[in-house]
């Protein structure tokens, strides 16, 4: 029977490849890459719709007028997938497509399309005349705008897009422009808790939800105040003098209810957010740098409502403004098709199928989850080493200490060298240490000053994007000729980390110019900057670390299938006040949504006051800054023209990190085995609510608590001055158990929980196992003391403890062991299970401390009913407490 199959309707041309198995249809097609037109490929009057089966519950969905290919390469689909079983159904009113974990439905008559998950749920529906695809034109190209709508239930929450700085985690409604930014990380993916993730494939512009209504405003210069501020610029620091102005303007609202608001400043950068409508402050932020744009859902009533906007004299600021309605919009204006993939599942399900499609997560070095230490900056290696000295002196666990920028000194920006007038013996500086078992990270950035030895090289051979200073990583000379001076003049040293500054590029650089060696506008591969300088730098580690070592990326911005080069983001340029604190929480969580699992933010903020080290309030925000930041997937502390070593800001401040650092490292065999899962399963460590409890309305408006693998619930403190704090802790038939006191709670309250300057809110899930380590000063110390195994009861629990050498590949060659721990409530007994696997240097025996917690005392080390203490070799135990 032949591969190719087409059956004739009225209006409609079908085609279906693959090897048809019976009458009904069931095949199984090819390698999607070597048979690219598996599925369903419809024709309509104006253009071909296809449908492509990626999984069994994954579906990509690509509309064209055009068989054009303007993307000079596939970016986000590069994993080698066999085509999933599927089947075909065909009746007189539509056209289904049925996979075991999704069908796709199209409508014959108004040539929608409409999911269904397993039981037969529908998820998600196309609006009616909702989907467009126009030709347009871009520097005499020929593009397509695209625009697709799709039906929004009112009970439905959506999450993701990335890291924004719009305070809003359930973005329903919320009308936001992907670009990407310092402080902000566009990857256009969204989750829903309805069952379903939609990826939509651009890699440019990306407007979600547009409003398209706009307010005129008008500047009044009468209205200016002056301020100086120290920035931080492509060029090092830089103090700059702003003239703030009030912008005025009206908005006539037809009919009361919400509306979707979104402020653009009209310039790359804003310096300032504050939207005003009708005398209520909408968004008031401050900081040096902001998005050029914000958004906010406000409830209006009917008439004229007076808009005032203050921003930069520069500014040209719009508001674009729109009706809520029961619809979710993505549209880009620089496409080749409308495509977008809709995976199906629970919302562990539809990451994990996300990073099955786009590339697995590779494991970062172990270390990465210990202490991660960075200041603006040190300024000479005997400056970096006795700062180091000092953490070991002082006790206070540490692995990684942080060169930032200007270490290249005389010899120009990036230039990818030591200036050795302060950096003598950088190869001395990484030894020393190693030997303090310390690692180094150093900052690297995509920018070479043309004027260096090293830019003019770039210059001469064209790989700069046109009048900029950033390297074109889109043309493959030019990112083979940055790593090649990168690997030659840097691996050497043996440096452990790399630090990927400004990786936007920065001022968003590439609308408006020509890349990939001038063949191609900027604006098509826009938001995909950050992936092709990280593919660089990853990829070439991989090949020629003279170790062989684990790659270790922080960088500040990412795009779809980033996941892949085991890159750490991190929330850029920011302010250090309680509302920055807050929103670098909400953007963290939703770039969680997005797929990205290893993010963290510069806890204590990035640009702090000048009085830091004296300012009680400031002591007060920095440790919940930090307090929070433990129970991130990476643990880092940095800020600008700072000296943030935790013993500057006094015995208090310092006592309380150590707490927090002591309370990390003891979580480590926890934390890095949820690791594993991350990169084995799909999993997600810093857990956003929808992750858990999906159908708990209330869990799911909660933007500031979040799960940190699947047992721990954190609810970081962010206000000032309280004494206890309300938690919400979700429907669990099991209940909770506080972490600090041991006292049960019920599931789908909320409680007011003590707090001081000391503790934060943790619950764990009754029915949970959590093994804990003894405190460290880094994470390869062997202390020598025995591994607890604590067993908090209330349900049956299981655990896998994973373990591996931490900083090689080997994993990959199935070098590891795990341990399965099975509690049994009913029973109370603990089972560890024989251990699975091996790995160069392990160790043969070890030593548990068995801990089972008892509700209703104080106190963490006195919240336990008993202890057993064993010695495991391997082979199977149990554990009985009467």
């Amino acid at each position: 029977m032949s591969n190719l199959f087409s059956l004739i309707t009225n209006k409609f041309t079908l085609l279906f490849i693959g090897l048809i198995a019976s009458l009904s249809f069931y095949s199984k097609a090819a390698n999607l890459e070597s048979s690219p037109n598996n599925g369903v490929r419809i024709e309509l009057d104006d253009g071909t719709l296809c449908l492509e089966p990626l999984s069994n519950s994954a579906i990509r969905i690509r509309y064209s007028k055009s068989d054009i290919q303007l993307y000079p390469e596939e970016i986000v689909y590069i994993e080698k997938t066999s085509t999933p079983q599927y089947r075909i159904k065909e009746d007189a009113k539509s056209i289904n497509l049925c996979m075991d974990g999704v069908t796709v439905s199209f409508d014959k008559e108004n040539e929608t399309l409409s999911f269904f998950n397993a039981e037969g749920r529908l998820i998600l529906k196309e609006q009616e005349k909702g989907r467009s695809v126009e030709l347009d034109s871009l520097a005499g190209m020929p593009v397509f705008k695209v625009r697709q709508g799709f039906v929004s239930p009112p009970d439905e929450y959506l999450y993701g897009t990335g890291q924004f700085q719009d305070d809003y985690l359930n973005i329903r409604g919320l009308s936001r422009r992907l670009t990407q930014v310092n402080t902000q990380i566009s990857i256009p993916f969204i989750l829903s808790n309805q069952g379903y993730g939609l990826l939509w494939n651009n890699y440019g512009l990306t407007e979600f939800n547009p409003a398209e209504n706009t307010v005129a405003l008008k500047r009044h210069d009468y209205r200016t105040k002056t301020v100086t501020v120290d920035a931080t610029g492509t060029s090092g620091n830089v103090s700059e003098t702003r003239n703030i102005n009030q912008f005025t303007g009206e908005l006539n609202i037809s009919s009361a209810g919400k509306y979707a608001l979104m402020l653009d400043v009209g310039q790359a950068m804003a310096r300032k957010h504050h939207l005003v409508v009708g005398g209520d402050t909408v968004i008031s932020v401050d900081n040096v740098w902001l998005p050029p744009t914000t958004s906010a859902i406000v409830e209006l009533r009917e008439g004229i409502h007076e808009v005032v906007v203050e921003g930069e004299r520069n500014d040209k600021p719009v508001l674009y403004w729109k009706p809520l309605t029961d619809e979710t919009v993505l549209c880009s204006p620089v496409a080749e098709a409308l495509d977008y993939t809709v995976f199906v599942g629970t919302p562990e399900d539809i990451i994990a199928n996300y990073r099955q499609v786009t590339g697995q997560v590779p494991m970062p070095p172990k270390w990465a989850f210990g202490y991660v230490h960075c200041r603006e900056r040190y300024n000479t290696q005997k400056e970096l080493l006795e700062n180091a000295r000092t953490f070991r002196d002082k006790k206070i666990p540490i692995d990684v200490i942080i060169q930032d920028w200007q270490y290249w000194g005389k010899y120009g920006w990036n230039a990818m060298r030591f200036d050795e007038d302060r950096y003598p013996d950088p190869m001395e500086m990484v030894d020393s240490l190693h030997k303090m078992n310390m690692r180094m990270m150093i900052s690297v950035w995509s920018r070479v000053e043309k004027g260096s030895q090293l830019g003019s090289q770039f210059e001469e051979k064209g790989y700069f994007i046109p009048n900029t200073e950033w390297v074109d990583f889109f043309n493959p000379d030019a990112a083979a000729f940055y790593w090649k001076n990168f690997a030659g003049n840097l691996l050497s040293y043996k440096i452990d980390g790399w630090w990927l500054d400004a990786t936007e590029p920065e001022n968003d650089d590439l609308q408006n110019r020509k890349i990939l060696n001038g063949n191609l506008p900027g604006e098509f591969l826009r938001n995909a900057y950050p992936l092709y300088v990280n593919r660089t730098v990853y990829e070439g580690l991989r090949k020629d670390d003279p170790m062989k070592r684990r790659a270790f990326i922080l960088t500040r911005s990412a795009f779809t299938g980033m996941q892949r080069y085991g890159t750490v983001t991190w929330s850029g340029d920011v302010g250090c006040d309680w509302d920055a604190l807050r929103r670098q929480i909400v953007g963290g969580l939703g770039q969680m949504c997005a797929g990205a699992p290893w993010w963290t933010y510069d806890a204590g903020g990035f640009f702090r006051p000048g009085d830091q080290y004296t300012n009680k309030d400031y002591h007060e925000l920095f440790v919940r800054w930090f307090q929070a930041a433990t129970f991130f997937p990476i643990l880092r502390v940095h800020g600008y023209m700072s000296n943030t070593e935790p013993w500057r800001y006094g015995e208090q401040v310092e006592s309380i990190v150590s707490k927090y650092l002591d309370l990390r490292y003891r979580m480590l065999p926890y934390v890095y085995s949820e690791v594993s899962r991350v990169s084995s399963e799909g999993s997600t460590l810093m857990r956003p609510l929808v992750f858990d409890f999906y159908d708990d309305p209330v869990a799911l408006q909660q933007k500031y608590q979040f799960m940190f693998g699947p047992s721990i619930l954190v609810s970081p403190v962010t206000d000032p001055g309280v004494k206890q704090w309300s938690v919400y802790l979700p429907v669990y038939r099991a209940g909770w158990i506080d972490f600090w006191s041991g006292k049960k709670q019920e599931g789908g309250t909320f409680v007011n929980a003590p707090v001081d300057l000391n503790t934060i809110p943790l619950f764990v899930k009754a029915g949970s196992i959590i093994p804990l380590d003894h405190p460290k000063q880094y994470v390869f110390e062997k202390t020598g003391e025995p591994q607890e195994i604590r067993i908090y009861p209330g349900a049956d629990a299981e655990f896998t403890l994973y373990e591996d050498e931490g900083d090689y590949y080997h994993y990959e060659e199935g070098l590891f062991s795990t341990i399965d721990l099975k509690w049994d409530d009913t029973k109370s007994t603990l089972t560890i299970g024989k251990r699975k696997g091996k790995f160069p240097g392990m160790e043969q025996t070890k030593i548990f401390n068995v801990v089972l917690v008892k509700p209703g005392i104080e106190g963490e080390g006195d919240s336990v009913e008993k202890e057993k203490k064993i010695v495991y070799s391997g082979k199977q135990k149990r554990i009985r407490f009467k």
